[in-house]
């Protein structure tokens, strides 16, 4: 793949998911999701009670007009929609490959297929949250879009923040274990 496409892909997908977070990934989850639970959807990933918070804060220094407010709160239940699909998406997919397991001769064909079907799926519903929150965010005027803005910066900083930092732990890792195999066994 070409490096300048796969940098601009990354960049794209940073770009989403710092939408995504922003706009209200943290509310649906902070409403259905413990603040303990592991993985994406843990207090770890912003989505516990201080990711509410913070969401809640942004919008309540957005003074929305109601014609804003109908589009913050269609992008809301679209999301919670969607995220419940994706959900119900990962379940069946789970099931599909437990059942694969249980044959003797797996069908890679299948799998692959149901594989693509379910990569069409997420992101059908994937375009389908965003394009409501981009509808939310057109809406907006000016100082309230600098607002969401300077939201998605801090955003951005945090991820950059927490990549760099998985990056030195992994780089740290990496390295002492490479010094320990390097050292001769007496």
């Amino acid at each position: 793949m070409n490096p300048i496409f796969r940098t601009s892909s990354r960049f794209l997908v940073v770009a989403a998911a710092a939408l995504a977070a922003t706009f209200g990934t943290v509310y649906a989850a902070g409403e259905s999701a413990p603040a303990s639970a592991p993985g994406w959807h843990g207090a770890h990933h912003g989505h516990g009670p201080f990711g509410m918070r913070r969401l809640e804060a942004l919008h309540a220094q957005l003074h929305l007009t109601p014609q804003q407010e109908t589009k913050w709160q269609d992008a809301i239940a679209a999301m919670k929609q969607n995220r419940e699909a994706m959900h119900a998406n990962h379940e069946k997919m789970r099931q599909e490959f437990s059942a694969a397991r249980q044959q003797s001769i797996l069908d890679l064909d299948a799998l692959h297929a149901a594989h693509q079907q379910f990569q069409e799926q997420e992101s059908q519903l994937h375009e389908k949250t965003a394009t409501t929150w981009l509808a939310f965010y057109d809406s907006l005027n000016d100082q309230q879009k600098t607002t969401v803005s300077t939201a998605i910066k801090q955003q951005f900083a945090k991820m950059e923040a927490r990549r760099e930092k998985m990056r030195e732990h992994w780089e740290h890792h990496h390295h002492s274990g490479a010094a320990s195999d390097a050292a001769p066994a007496q």
